[in-house]
């Protein structure tokens, strides 16, 4: 397996989607991760074990997404490391990174542990599912440290240029999971309890089976033990380009709560229909997220050699790809939503009431082809204070207000709360396009 991939000279669309597709799979089989566990808790269980899951996992994601955000300060600098030729110093960041991150794991499980009740409450989860869905985040928090551990691996390997290893991790951890899901749920009937253990096991194991294979098999960028340490400039740098994508992320994750919360009140039907919608949705975006993560690398790369005529490339390559897989999935969503749905439930209630948020998710499949793509961009630049300011106004200008109001309508849909998702992507892609035109013209001032 090779350890580094530059893409700073030669052809750009064949390598860009040679690079994406591993990241692709591996998101596919993350979200297939995430998904095991309800559908199996779906197929033993009843409307209240879903919505705990459901909630549980929003609320687990929404952590685990900050840290990896953070960790994208990583990504960025070792792109740009490579593509400047200063490959000595990767070392240097892989080992900053590791201590920096079992740092925060530890910190963020002190603090979630005792706070597990207090947030779900806060999100308004119905009484039936409550205490179900605290456990499942306490659960998950005891192995925080497992699973920070499991999303770093991607990070680090996806700066390289390394697509392989993060899908190799993510395969282990699914067929893990799987097993677990079976184990723990179907076969001891331990419902949200025993799905939760198996998503701390499947991402230990995961990472233990990895740093087997990277022992086994020694990279050209060797890290040693005397390299894991923190190292306060370091530590800063990954920091200030991190946390605006994690504060982003955060945020716009809090929106999404947010709005699960509003959608909690309408009843336990619609909590778990939407809970079934949001994994479904985590198919449908597969092809951008992955081509932003990819688009993230590659420019970062371009950017560290001075090749910004390159980078522009790899953002218009990558829309144009996602855009024709965003049709395909805008299809699927919009007219074939309960179909979708009823791989996760045998209630049609809660398929109907997933369908019909569905609708919305599908028009923003086309949306996000051009956002995502974007974000990736920015990301690769360094100017991740940018991504972070459209995400809060997207956020909080568009997306929390439009599907409050929406919601407080006598007869209001799920499909017209949900409108509040595209509603918020097109104002966001506004301001990609504004960024993006007026650093071209500054260029050519």
């Amino acid at each position: 397996m090779q350890t580094m991939t530059t893409f700073t000279k030669g052809p750009l669309y064949r390598p860009l989607v040679k690079f994406a597709f591993p990241v692709f799979i591996a998101m596919f089989l993350q979200a297939s991760y995430g998904a095991v566990d309800l559908l199996v808790v779906g197929r033993y269980g009843d409307a209240s074990d879903v919505s705990a899951v459901s909630m549980g996992a929003m609320v687990m994601q929404t952590l685990t997404f900050v840290l990896s955000d953070i960790a994208m300060g990583s990504t960025i600098i070792i792109g740009q490391r490579i593509g400047e030729g200063k490959t000595k110093e990767v070392v240097h960041v892989i080992g900053v990174t590791i201590a920096l991150f079992a740092v925060l794991a530890v910190v963020a499980t002190a603090v979630m542990e005792p706070f597990a009740g207090v947030i779900t409450t806060l999100l308004k989860t119905p009484a039936q599912a409550s205490g179900k869905a605290t456990t499942y985040v306490r659960v998950c928090c005891a192995g925080m440290i497992f699973i920070v551990a499991f999303n770093i691996i991607g990070s680090v390997f996806r700066g390289m240029g390394n697509s392989d290893m993060p899908l190799f991790a993510v395969l282990v951890a699914t067929v893990c999971n799987i097993a677990g899901d079976l184990w723990f749920v179907a076969g001891l009937r331990m419902g949200v309890k025993g799905a939760a253990i198996a998503t701390v096991l499947s991402q230990m194991i995961s990472v233990a089976v990895s740093l087997c294979f990277c022992h086994r098999h020694p990279f050209s960028v060797a890290v040693k033990t005397k390299d894991i340490r923190l190292d306060r400039r370091m530590c800063r740098t990954i920091f200030g380009l991190g946390l605006p994508i994690a504060f982003q992320d955060l945020l716009v994750s809090i929106s999404f709560l947010v709005i699960a919360a509003i959608i909690n009140q309408l009843g336990l039907i619609a909590s778990a229909g939407v809970g079934i919608a949001e994994k479904v949705c985590a198919f449908l975006m597969l092809v951008p997220s992955s081509f932003m993560q990819s688009i993230s690398a590659i420019v970062a790369q371009n950017i560290g050699a001075g090749e910004k005529g390159r980078a522009d490339k790899t953002l218009w390559y990558g829309i144009m790809t996602s855009l024709a897989a965003g049709v395909c999935m805008f299809y699927l969503a919009f007219f074939h939503g309960k179909q979708l749905s009823l791989l996760f439930t045998t209630s049609q209630e809660v398929a109907s009431a997933s369908a019909d948020y569905l609708k919305a998710y599908g028009i923003d499949c086309i949306l996000t082809s051009f956002l995502f793509c974007f974000i990736g961009y920015f990301n690769g630049m360094g100017l991740t204070k940018f991504v972070m300011t459209q995400g809060i106004i997207g956020a909080f200008g568009v997306r929390i207000p439009v599907s409050s109001m929406t919601s407080r309508r006598v007869g209001a849909t799920l499909f017209q709360v949900g409108l509040a998702t595209p509603c918020s992507t097109l104002l966001q892609i506004l301001l990609c396009l504004w960024r993006f035109f007026t650093l071209r013209k500054k260029q050519t001032d």
